[in-house]
């Protein structure tokens, strides 16, 4: 009967042992799953607009979904950095946050800009009389044509021209070389060309009328004149333009103006033929600015031995600059550019973000140059960055109205009137008599 009695007892202390061993399991994985499960959203917020919230799923004005956005624990003013943001990795993933790290690197960039194709004012010929007198034939009919060296421009009366054939003809007949020599070069000064001094010479017949020639091949231009034209030696008749070569003149704005080289090798484009590009270098930088668009001009020197750039022409031209000193380097789209400042966010260990102040230098199609605010290897986000710098810069404001100082003196300045609710102040119970 004792024997009985130990064995029940034993197997009724086994069954309440058994019974509490669960109890606390139970407990334990309540506790667990609960620590596990995460919080519930705090409220909705929409991905372009972060002033659009609501508390419940929905869709944005712009339609799009609103993004969950969880509570975190308080943050402890004191020790927490300030403008950090953390949020959960689905938040993250949902965001499509991406990130980049920064790196020291030389930085090589082409300016891109526009230019004119232009004659190549060294080899444009003016074409001036040397006697005044009356355009008696004109063979240049018009501006465009294109002229060979050689050819003939205009026939000139002058009776000056006339004069100094008849005294050249008397020098001859009297046999005085000296007399011979200065009336020949008296009809080379009136540009007078020696075949036709020759023929003079054996004909002894005085011309009325003495034709010019083109002094070199090219394009006539600005041509002024038409038969029966009185002409005197200031009076331009015509030029020449060789096209054999032209120029193309860019514009670079100034602050790309420390970056070109005479030398620097340029790619060149027209709309005439967009598959085809030309090669050249920087010929000249002009030593000033364009007064009106505050541009300075850079001149490209192109062979056109086929005549393919016309003067007037648009081309897109593209400049090599100058290869930058190393320096930290981003991608460009990490750069968020404000009126006063730019800024990038930092991705920080555990799903932080902060957005941090930073100084430019130079861009180009895909990196930017930090001089200052990061240093190599942090990690800057590359998308979603907008949202991330502004719920950083709101964070940073509250952590500072919360900071301890802020307690000993309340600064109104940075109050937000409008937020407060006046209309849950009790006024009745406020002692007005002392402001009267």
């Amino acid at each position: 009967m004792k024997i009985f009695n130990k064995v029940a007892a034993a197997l009724v202390g086994g069954l309440i042992g058994a019974a509490l061993s669960a109890l606390l399991l139970n407990k334990t994985d309540q506790s667990l799953s609960a620590e596990a499960k995460p919080d519930k959203p705090a409220y909705w917020v929409a991905p372009m607009d972060d002033n659009y919230r609501r508390d419940k799923p929905g869709k944005s004005p712009m339609g799009m979904d609103l993004i969950p956005v969880y509570s975190e624990p308080a943050i402890d003013a004191g020790t927490a950095d300030t403008g950090s943001v953390f949020i959960s990795p689905a938040l993250i993933n949902n965001l499509a946050v991406r990130t980049a790290p920064a790196r020291r690197d030389r930085m090589h960039s082409n300016i891109s800009t526009v230019g004119y194709v232009q004659y190549d004012e060294e080899r444009i010929v003016h074409i001036h009389s040397r006697a005044e007198g009356w355009i008696e034939t004109l063979y240049a009919r018009s501006s465009g044509s294109s002229i060979a060296k050689g050819e003939p421009l205009y026939a000139l009366y002058s009776p000056q021209i006339v004069n100094a054939q008849k005294e050249f003809l008397l020098a001859l007949n009297s046999g005085n070389a000296q007399l011979i020599e200065a009336s020949e070069s008296r009809l080379k000064v009136f540009h007078i060309d020696d075949n036709f001094i020759r023929q003079l010479a054996q004909n002894r017949q005085v011309q009325r009328t003495v034709t010019f020639y083109a002094p070199q091949s090219g394009i006539l231009h600005n041509l002024s004149i038409r038969e029966g034209f009185f002409i005197k030696p200031e009076t331009t008749l015509m030029s020449i333009a060789a096209l054999d070569e032209v120029w193309i003149e860019a514009q670079v704005f100034q602050h790309q103006a420390d970056q070109i080289n005479r030398g620097a090798a340029v790619s060149i484009k027209v709309d005439s033929n967009p598959q085809k590009i030309w090669r050249g270098m920087v010929d000249y930088i002009y030593p000033a600015l364009d007064s009106t668009t505050r541009t300075l001009r850079v001149r490209i020197r192109l062979a056109n031995s086929n005549g393919e750039l016309k003067p007037n022409m648009f081309a897109e031209v593209e400049i090599a600059a100058k290869p930058h000193e190393i320096s930290v380097l981003v991608p460009k789209d990490a750069v968020i550019r404000t009126a006063t400042e730019n800024r990038v966010v930092l991705a920080l260990a555990g799903g932080g973000f902060k957005s941090v102040a930073v100084q430019l230098g130079h861009l180009n199609e895909k990196f930017a140059e930090i001089r200052s605010g990061i240093e190599t290897g942090d990690q800057v986000v590359i998308s979603a960055q907008f949202l991330l710098d502004s719920e950083s810069n709101k964070n940073a404001g509250l952590m500072r109205l919360s900071a301890p100082e802020a307690a000993d003196g309340m600064s109104h300045k940075v109050m937000d009137q409008e937020a407060l609710d006046h209309s849950a102040m009790d006024h009745s119970a406020m002692d007005h008599s002392q402001h009267q």
